[in-house]
């Protein structure tokens, strides 16, 4: 087994991500054929897949290696994708529509379906903004290309105003954290368990979420040379797999997944089972349809219309169907706990 730091490009959530840098752990398996002699690089953040893959034994009994790097969001993981550095790794919605709009190497080879009440825009506890209306003006902090993007916009366009109205500040978690707790920003478009965090401390409450407004998608994203090489492409096919059951597990199983998750993250249990049962947890893998296909594109219309990525394109154009099956429609409804605490 060995070992591999990536450069981590932008900084995890203070207190929360701790140690979120960029070390590797690899998975084996004492399998002697040609495929056990293959080496999945997948990309991860704190607490995901290889989390979630382990606690619901779905580590167990691989055919193959897998070598772990972690990222602190989903553009720097499309990033190593594209420069070939991992095979495949997982990303919310806008992510692949920031990299496609760069022409970068990439393809969508797998999709979950789950609730958008994760994905909030938040203010002060004693903010005197009630509605997103009155946003205008304001200044919100968000990540560049990250789901909670998108999720601004599209906030923004049902209150009648459009990303011109508002002051954006381009901030990565740990950032715009600091930014939204020393009153340097007016909002914080964010998404679980961010969301979940910056709730349990008492001192935010929600504006709006993306409820209604996005799409609820996240993805699987693969090397287009990974989907080439026969052994990695079996390879991906299965871990695939293992991630559709990993995450019903998680579904049965979410006050144990909360407490492996607080372990990893550093999270506090009602945190992490917050973000549980607001929004990871209600996650169905489902189809990488002409649904969610249209959906996306819709995406990547309204980044090159606000001309936030270089050039349009056609999503489909990196998209792999091939590991469809029988999974539900990408417009399966969210399976849902009720209400989380906030």
């Amino acid at each position: 087994m060995r070992r591999r730091t990536l450069p981590a490009l932008l900084l995890p959530l203070v207190l929360l991500l701790a140690a979120c840098g960029g070390a590797s752990s690899a998975s084996t398996a004492g399998s002697t054929d040609g495929k056990g002699d293959v080496t999945l690089d997948v990309g991860d953040q704190k607490g995901g897949y290889e989390a979630i893959l382990r606690a619901s034994g779905e580590l167990d009994d691989l055919g193959y290696r897998i070598t772990w790097s972690t990222f602190t969001s989903g553009p720097p993981l499309l990033e190593a994708v594209n420069a070939g550095a991992v095979d495949i790794g997982g990303v919310g919605n806008t992510p692949p529509v920031f990299a496609a709009g760069s022409d970068s190497k990439i393809v969508v080879v797998g999709a979950g379906h789950g609730s958008s009440a994760g994905e909030a825009v938040v203010v002060p506890k004693d903010s005197p903004l009630k509605t997103p209306s009155q946003l205008k003006g304001k200044s919100i902090a968000v990540a560049q290309g990250s789901s909670a993007h998108f999720q601004l916009v599209a906030s923004l366009k049902a209150a009648g105003l459009t990303v011109s109205d508002v002051r954006l500040k381009y901030l990565q978690p740990a950032d715009a954290l600091a930014a939204f707790s020393r009153g340097k920003v007016d909002a914080w478009s964010i998404w679980d368990p961010y969301t979940s965090q910056v709730l349990r401390g008492g001192n935010a409450r929600v504006l709006t979420t993306g409820e209604g407004l996005v799409n609820g998608l996240s993805f699987q994203v693969a090397s287009p040379a990974a989907l080439k090489d026969a052994w990695k492409s079996e390879a991906i096919d299965d871990l695939l797999d293992r991630l559709r059951r990993a995450q019903d597990w998680v579904f049965k199983h979410p006050e144990a997944w909360a407490k492996v998750w607080a372990k990893e993250t550093g999270l506090p249990y009602d945190v992490a089972l917050d973000a549980v049962k607001r929004s990871y947890g209600t996650r169905v893998p489902v189809a990488v349809d002409a649904a969610a296909i249209a959906s996306e594109q819709q995406i990547a219309d309204t980044f090159a219309d606000l001309k936030l990525i270089p050039r349009r394109f056609v999503f489909t154009d990196y998209v792999d169907t091939r590991f469809n099956r029988d999974l539900p429609a990408s417009t399966a409804a969210p399976r849902s706990y009720g209400k989380a605490s906030s």
